[in-house]
């Protein structure tokens, strides 16, 4: 499963660039408004965890959701974000081994079982994996230690924007919209396409674009650059 290569591929970067972090940055400013490296490592491992509940569910079936509650996430997370730089390293890493584990454990069959997601959405279990890929990259790139965009494997770049795309078409007004072009990898249509705004470019950054981390000066753009809502 390709998808289980991405979620690897960026725990891994994801544990070097932690490594190569001094002590002190634990309790710096990421790049999300309001959010310190610590609030974003223990989101981190905590979002591995919920997933492990999503994995066990569809192997058990016996209904596991990801948190008990939405205040309760928030309260895990800030309990968390001050924890010592080795101790977030420690839960960064511990965490994705059980996800992997979890993973690991699951029968064909099981990968077909619904479960739901963090939103209420029914989902197979096959789709959790894409949630912790997601997860593990876009959150390096937020973790501000000099890793952008650029860094997402092209492929797993094409599938977000694939995502991002589908969801936020839902969302855009009647008439908002544009034609997504990567070379190498086709057009996606990200609302009304026919309305003549069409954007170009590498899979990341209009990755970047679309999920609110700039990207647009990457991007050769006909046409007016259409107002999206703010993607989760």
């Amino acid at each position: 499963m390709r998808v289980l290569e991405w979620v690897g591929e960026g725990q891994r970067r994801l544990e070097q660039a932690v490594e190569a972090l001094p002590l002190a940055a634990v309790a710096e400013p990421s790049s999300l408004p309001g959010w310190t490296r610590g609030h974003l490592l223990t989101h981190l491992a905590r979002n591995a965890d919920a997933l492990v509940n999503l994995l066990t569910w569809a192997r058990t079936g016996v209904r596991t959701p990801m948190y008990a509650s939405p205040e309760q996430r928030g309260a895990d997370i800030e309990a968390g974000a001050g924890r010592a730089m080795a101790e977030q390293r420690a839960d960064v890493r511990e965490s994705a081994a059980r996800f992997r584990k979890a993973a690991e454990a699951l029968s064909d069959d099981a990968w077909s079982a619904v479960v739901v997601s963090g939103q209420g959405r029914e989902i197979p279990a096959s789709q959790v994996p894409w949630l912790r890929a997601r997860e593990v990259w876009i959150h390096l790139v937020d973790l501000d230690v000099g890793i952008g965009m650029e860094a997402l494997p092209p492929d797993f770049a094409w599938a977000l924007v694939q995502d991002v795309a589908s969801w936020m078409s839902a969302r855009v007004g009647a008439g908002v919209g544009a034609e997504l072009t990567a070379d190498g990898f086709g057009t996606v249509a990200l609302g009304t396409p026919s309305c003549g705004v069409t954007l170009s470019g590498p899979p990341y950054a209009l990755a970047a674009w679309l999920t609110g981390r700039d990207g647009s000066e990457e991007l050769h753009v006909t046409g007016e650059l259409p107002v999206i809502p703010r993607w989760l």
